[in-house]
């Protein structure tokens, strides 16, 4: 049967195709480099990852070419075809982003459904299960021998997606977390792809349950499909890699600047909140063995009979009191707050829930009642914007109970009596929904609520950590990959999660340091500490009953390393607070795999076991027990050994030495790094002194200083300084922008062991050489 394209219209950058069969297409040029491909199914249009108009003017042109319509930007050139096929090049040619022309072929197996249920009976987890029937529709693309995969969110495995399978449905994951699994906590139905060394990306923007087969059932083709929506992916294109991050990050949004000190360490367990003498047992441990700290994490426990909004006062005498203490300490809490609300009658949160009418809601209109820790236990419908507004206002109390943020979980939303079932009511906007739709941004809607909340409460830039999100929560939220384990795979695991993350616009994120199940092993953890040391997200988390984690738990040796690195990462704050900062303007990760930063080099595309921070910073941690060194990749450029200053050419491995209490690092020659005071918090008041150290011969680097707290640098209260070291070592700084009051009193710059030192001449406003 025929299917030519009938006609086309044009609507400014919005070109809906007809065909003589089938739904229309609508391709809607966003910029030169995004181009957005729709088409209905009848389903709510709404995005939830993507806020206000993307649209930038942008020249289009349009020509019939007889078998195909072709739709070309300076950047991309869209083809569509008479039977709905489409592809998309960059404006040299290299195809990007094409349909697949053939049919799809599934793995062949032995596997028939008889033998299936006898398999799966025995507990085995079948790979080769039947492909879903209630799937509404699937986008088959064509796969280049030369083609890598990126992105995808927390997903496990390699950086490299190539080969494998990923599912998009937010789920509590509570076993040891490997390749095999298709997903976990979050959905971030991002992938980038490098095609015959030509970047692109593709977003999926559809919070219906999505799968992604990326090469694993044919080296032809990989595809995506959904189980709902309508179809709506945008294709971006770019320069560089880095171009094409920077786009989806346009779509989805930055991670805001957070306050400075939630760079510090962060110690957590399930079990500190068992009371206000237990939690300041720990603040006593870190200060008695002289390691530095500025937050402690209480989980469920601090809550009375673990509802929320609420503070057990049987367990803490006066818990506004004994959270201003703690600060004075240096300390702040950060308390847990789970997605479901326990089923009481005599608790306020749940009779204003239950009268308003805010919580999820069984087909014949029944509030469903699920079972989470605080037993019978209901949803709140964060679709809705009124609950949204609901949640937000309760925020109040943890602001006014001095906490320094909150920590969401269990917002899958996780259920003890299994997953939520799909037909329940749930809003999306006005309108009504279900779960099946819904259930992928559950913890994204939430987190918003508690961003938002704790932004009026406070007027500072709001902390908020959530396990469960969709793409674009980064706006409102740090993450953590979940329940991980302390097991040595998880610690390699971490790297290419975390650096995945990154590159799927989540630049604020970590993992549970030492691993949150099992018990973890003095090694290990002395690896991890190190492995994690430029990690943004710096807390150890582990679960209840589990050996202790704290440092002091172990030998002397592991808490002297720990100590050491502790130390170091508040000499390295300035330098992240700087990446932060840079990352809300230009839209990239702060840690990040090497082929971001060079992917025209074929070597830097697989790396699982190295991260760099920014453009100058390489790490290469030890992954595997026992060793004590380790083949590093040195990408082009020449760099220096942090530890011994030692300089070695890129484009090579080297052997490097690397003993207990050594993490393998280098910095890109002729760099200069601000470098940190030695301090046990981060404090709120302005630092006096400011040093930089350079690597190398000469260098220049832009510093950025603001109060660290609050949005005034929005409205330009924010100082920029300008050090600079040339080829005959002559050293100058610079004041370029002076908007926020205080000042560096003195500046040192370091360099082969020498340091010119910089006063500030107020009159001048500017800086002279010490003599």
């Amino acid at each position: 049967m025929s299917n030519k394209i009938q006609d086309y219209q044009q609507d400014g950058q919005t070109i809906t195709i007809n065909f003589d069969s089938g739904k229309p297409l609508q391709l809607h040029v966003l910029t030169d480099e995004i181009i957005q491909i729709f088409q209905d199914h009848h389903c709510i249009r709404h995005s939830y990852a993507i806020e206000g108009d993307k649209e930038q003017k942008t020249a289009i042109k349009v020509n019939d070419r007889g078998d195909h319509l072709e739709i070309a930007t300076a950047k991309l050139v869209a083809k569509v075809y008479g039977d709905g096929k489409l592809d998309v090049y960059d404006a040299a040619g290299n195809p990007l982003v094409t349909d697949y022309r053939g049919q799809r072929k599934p793995l062949p197996t032995d596997m028939d459904d008889e033998h299936r249920k006898t398999v799966m009976s025995e507990g085995h987890n079948v790979a080769a299960k039947a492909n879903p029937d209630n799937t509404k529709f699937e986008i088959v693309k064509s796969l280049a021998d030369d083609e890598y995969f990126y992105g995808l969110g927390d997903k496990p495995g390699f950086l490299n997606k190539r080969g494998y399978e990923y599912d998009n449905w937010n789920s509590d994951v509570p076993v040891l977390h490997n390749e095999t699994q298709t997903h976990l906590y979050k959905s971030i139905p991002v992938v980038y792809g490098l095609k015959n060394g030509h970047p692109y990306g593709i977003f999926f923007d559809n919070t219906y349950k999505s799968h992604f087969d990326l090469g694993k059932e044919s080296t032809n083709y990989y595809y995506f499909y959904a189980v709902g929506g309508n179809i709506n992916y945008y294709i971006m294109g770019g320069d560089s890699l880095k171009d094409v991050v920077r786009n989806y990050t346009y779509l989805t949004g930055v991670v805001p600047l957070p306050q400075k000190w939630t760079l510090g360490y962060q110690q957590s367990r399930w079990g500190y909140s068992t009371s206000d003498k237990r939690v300041e047992s720990i603040a006593d441990g870190f200060a008695k063995y002289n390691l530095p700290i500025d937050v402690i994490h209480l989980d469920i426990d601090y809550m009375r009979g673990y509802r929320d909004f609420t503070w057990d006062q049987k367990k803490y005498d006066d818990p506004k009191a004994f959270v201003a203490k703690m600060r004075k300490r240096g300390i702040r809490l950060m308390p847990i707050l789970d997605a479901g609300v326990k089923k009481d009658d005599k608790y306020d949160i749940y009779k204003e829930g239950i009268k308003n009418g805010y919580f999820v809601k069984n087909p014949d209109g029944s509030v469903y009642v699920g079972n989470v820790w605080p037993g019978d236990s209901v949803f709140p419908d964060f679709g809705n914007p009124d609950v949204r507004a609901w949640w937000a206002k309760h925020m109040k109390f943890f602001a006014d109970m001095g906490a320094c943020g909150v920590w969401n979980d269990m917002d899958e939303p996780a259920n003890f009596n299994g997953e939520l079932p799909n037909d329940l009511e749930f809003s999306n906007g006005k309108e009504k929904s279900t779960h099946a739709e819904m259930h992928n941004v559950f913890g994204h809607l939430q987190a918003q609520a508690a961003y938002e909340g704790m932004r009026k409460e406070t007027g500072k830039r709001p902390y908020v950590i959530t396990r469960a999100a969709y793409s674009g929560t980064q706006k409102y939220s740090t993450v953590w990959t979940g329940d991980n384990t302390a097991v040595w795979s998880h610690l390699q695991l971490s790297i290419p999660q975390l650096a995945s993350l990154g590159m799927s616009g989540f630049a604020f994120a970590g993992t549970d340091i030492g691993g949150f199940q099992e018990d973890t092993t003095p090694e290990l953890l002395t690896r991890w500490i190190e492995a994690a040391l430029l990690v943004p997200l710096y807390r150890n988390h582990s679960i209840l009953g589990s050996r202790y984690q704290e440092p002091w738990s172990f030998d002397k040796q592991t808490l002297d390393i720990y100590r050491k690195y502790l130390n170091l990462r508040y000499r390295f704050i300035p330098y992240l607070y700087d990446q932060f900062k840079h990352e809300e303007s230009a839209g990239l990760p702060v840690m990040r795999p090497l082929v971001l930063n060079y992917e025209d080099d074929p070597k830097s595309r697989q790396i699982n076991d190295e991260y760099m921070i920014g453009n100058d910073v390489l790490v290469a941690p030890i992954v595997t027990e026992g060793s004590t060194e380790r083949l590093v990749y040195l990408p082009a450029g020449q760099w220096v050994d942090f530890w011994s200053h030692a300089e070695y050419d890129g484009k090579q491995s080297i052997v490097v030495n690397a003993p207990i209490d050594r993490l393998p690092m280098f910095i890109k020659k002729n760099t200069i790094l601000p470098w940190g005071n030695k301090a046990m918090h981060v404090s709120d008041e302005p630092e006096k002194t400011m040093s930089f150290v350079l690597y190398g011969d000469q260098g220049s680097y832009q510093h950025y200083q603001d109060d660290g707290q609050d949005f005034k640098y929005q409205q330009g209260e924010y100082n920029l300084y300008d050090v600079t070291v040339d080829a005959n070592h002559d050293v100058t700084v610079k004041l370029a922008k002076h908007g926020y009051k205080p000042v560096y009193e003195t500046i040192y710059v370091i360099m082969d062991g020498q340091r010119s030192e910089f006063h500030y001449d107020a009159a001048q406003d500017a800086y002279k050489l010490a003599k």
